[in-house]
């Protein structure tokens, strides 16, 4: 009955010291070894995941590493070259080169490679790109920041298992009172365009006056050259032909003068 016991326990010892790591997919996963009572303990395989070790007598556990590209965000608040704060987030997309769990976990602090290896000196190269630009300079180059860090970065993590893929500068905040003055600024760039645009109308108009009195002073002088005397006395005899056809007319024309203008003079 003992013995059965003994075995019993063995078994139960046995399944519990049993492992089987997995790995799920976007992972690599280091494979090591911790011994309790004996078994020599360190690396023991790299998963590609997703896949599992298999089950196994040695207590086996398994650190996972994401290995897709990831966005690492860094707020910042810098002083720049004019001495006015400026806030803006960066942004850097670094993913773990395949293959490479092994050195990350042992040389690079395994989940905490970022915070351990990069983040200081991503931080200070921003820092250094950005101090270099005026507050009013920093949105014209934002890309040339960008460009400036990224090659840095890439030059940092060349002979590591990093890769950066890419580094964007995020949307630039000025100061409260910087905002309101460039409010202010476009507000009177707008009044500004407004007034030239009154400015035009008001010169079209003028033009467009000038066009009609020349074109009264050209009727005028037309009329007045061709006031004839024939026919003026035309013009005055069809007046009173049909003065003379109207019933109930009490006007009297009297011509006189050589070419026969009548004198007007009304009657009671």
């Amino acid at each position: 009955m003992l013995g059965k016991f003994f075995v019993l326990m063995i078994g139960v010892l046995g399944l519990v010291s049993c492992s089987n790591p997995n790995t799920p997919a976007g992972f690599e996963g280091y494979v090591f070894e911790e011994p309790r009572i004996f078994g020599a303990g360190g690396y023991r395989s790299a998963l590609v995941g997703p896949s599992n070790y298999g089950v196994s007598l040695w207590r086996n556990r398994v650190i996972n590493i994401d290995t897709r590209p990831n966005t690492y965000t860094e707020l910042f608040n810098i002083l720049a070259k004019d001495d006015l704060k400026i806030s803006f987030n960066f942004h850097a997309v670094i993913a773990i080169k395949p293959n490479t769990v092994k050195a990350v976990v042992e040389n690079y602090g395994g989940d905490h490679w970022y915070k351990r290896y990069v983040k200081e000196t991503f931080r200070t190269y921003v820092r250094d790109a950005v101090q270099r630009y005026d507050s009013r300079a920093l949105k014209t180059h934002r890309e040339d920041i960008a460009t400036e860090v990224t090659q840095k970065l890439q030059l940092l993590l060349d002979q590591t298992p990093f890769d950066v893929t890419q580094v964007v500068v995020g949307n630039i905040h000025y100061p409260a009172i910087v905002a309101t003055a460039v409010e202010k600024k476009l507000a009177a760039q707008q009044l500004l365009a407004e007034k030239e645009t009154q400015k035009e109308i008001a010169r079209k108009d003028a033009e467009i006056r000038v066009e009609e009195a020349k074109g009264i002073a050209q009727a005028q002088q037309i009329i007045n050259t061709t006031l004839t005397p024939n026919y003026l006395q035309h013009e005055a005899i069809n007046a009173q032909l049909k003065m003379a056809e109207s019933p109930n007319h009490t006007t009297v024309y009297i011509p006189v003068g050589n070419n026969g203008i009548p004198m007007v003079k009304g009657t009671r």
